[in-house]
C-alpha cells in the first residue's frame, strides 16, 4: 500500500473509532447478542460442583449424580457483502466510495470490539475479493483498506452471485450486511435463502443527486456500468429511480430483510444508531423486555 493510501486508511480509522467507542459498540452489542452459553454434555458430579447444574434425569436413570456442562458460545461471525459496481463508484467526487468505506468501517470496528469475527466479500458482476472471517486490529484494517482502496475489475452488478458465495462461505448462522445501491434485479430468491439462514440487513447507499428533480430534461450521459453514451430524459430517469427505490423497499420487506438507507457524503453514524435503536425496541417488544 502506498503512503497516500496508508494515510487515508489511518484517517478513516481515527474518524470511525471514536463513535464506535462512545456509542455504536454498546448499541451493536445490545442488538446482536450471542447466545451466551450452550449445553455441551454431562459428567459425573464432583465435590464442589454447583448443585444448580445437576442433571436430575440422568442422575435418576443411572443412580449416579451428574451435572450439566456448559461452554461459552464462540464469537459470532459477521460478514460485509459490498457492491463495488460502477454505479456505486460513479460520482466524480468519490463521495459514494468514501461513505461506503466509513459505513463498513464503523460496523467492522463495532463487531471486532464485541469480539466477533469479521469477513468481507467485494463484488461487481464477479467476485472481486473474499476475506475470510478473522479477528484483531490488523485484520480489521485489512478489511477497511479493501473497502476503501481495492480497484475492481468488473463494472456491472450481480447480487445473486455474491449471495451464493456467501451461502457457501458462511457455515454457521451469521450476521450479514449487504451494502449496495440495489440497481439490480433477479436476486430475490438468493436473498431469501440467505435471510432464512442468517440475520441479514440490507444497507442502501443513496446519491441525493439521483433523485433530485433536474433543471433540464434532456442530456447526453455516459453509462458507468455499460460504457455506452445515450440521450436521457432526466425527468423520466428520476421517476424511474424513485420507482426502483420503492420496489427495493418492497423486496426487502418480502424477503424478511431489514433495510438501512444512508446518503452519500453524509455522516453514517446517525443512520446506524437509529437502526440499532429501532432493532433494540423491536427485540424488547418481542421478548416483553
Amino acid at each position: 500500500m502506498n503512503e497516500g493510501g496508508d494515510s487515508r486508511l489511518n484517517l478513516l480509522e481515527l474518524k470511525c473509532r471514536r463513535p464506535v467507542e462512545h456509542l455504536l459498540s454498546g448499541e451493536y452489542r445490545s442488538v446482536f447478542k450471542g447466545r451466551g452459553i450452550e449445553f455441551e454434555d454431562t459428567r459425573v458430579y464432583e465435590p464442589g460442583d454447583d448443585v444448580r447444574a445437576m442433571d436430575w434425569r440422568i442422575t435418576a436413570r443411572t443412580g449416579v449424580p451428574h451435572v450439566k456442562r456448559y461452554v461459552e458460545e464462540r464469537e459470532q461471525h459477521f460478514y460485509l457483502v459490498v457492491d463495488l459496481s460502477a454505479s456505486t463508484l460513479s460520482d466524480r467526487a468519490g463521495q459514494k466510495r468514501q461513505t461506503i468505506a466509513e459505513f463498513c468501517s464503523l460496523l467492522t470496528l463495532a463487531a471486532l470490539k464485541n469480539n466477533d469475527r469479521v469477513g468481507l466479500i467485494l463484488f461487481t458482476d464477479r467476485i472481486e475479493l473474499v476475506v475470510p472471517v478473522g479477528k484483531g486490529r490488523m485484520h480489521g484494517m485489512r478489511i477497511m483498506d479493501a473497502v476503501l482502496n481495492f480497484e475492481p475489475k468488473g463494472s456491472g452488478t450481480r447480487l445473486g452471485e455474491a449471495l451464493d458465495v456467501l451461502g457457501h462461505l458462511a457455515r454457521k448462522r451469521s450476521i450479514v450486511f449487504l451494502i449496495s445501491d440495489f440497481f439490480a434485479s433477479g436476486y430475490e430468491r438468493d436473498l431469501q435463502a440467505v435471510a432464512y439462514k442468517h440475520e441479514t440487513i440490507a444497507a442502501r447507499i443513496v446519491d441525493g443527486n439521483e433523485v433530485k428533480r433536474p433543471s433540464c430534461s434532456l442530456a447526453r450521459i455516459h453509462d458507468s456500468e455499460t460504457g455506452h453514451e445515450r440521450v436521457v430524459d432526466f425527468s423520466a430517469q428520476v421517476a424511474e429511480k424513485e420507482s426502483l427505490i420503492a420496489r427495493t423497499r418492497e423486496r426487502m420487506l418480502e424477503c424478511g430483510v431489514d433495510l438501512i438507507e444512508f446518503l452519500a457524503g453524509e455522516d453514517c453514524v446517525p443512520a446506524l444508531a437509529s437502526f440499532f435503536r429501532s432493532r433494540r425496541r423491536l427485540v424488547a417488544d418481542e421478548t416483553g423486555g
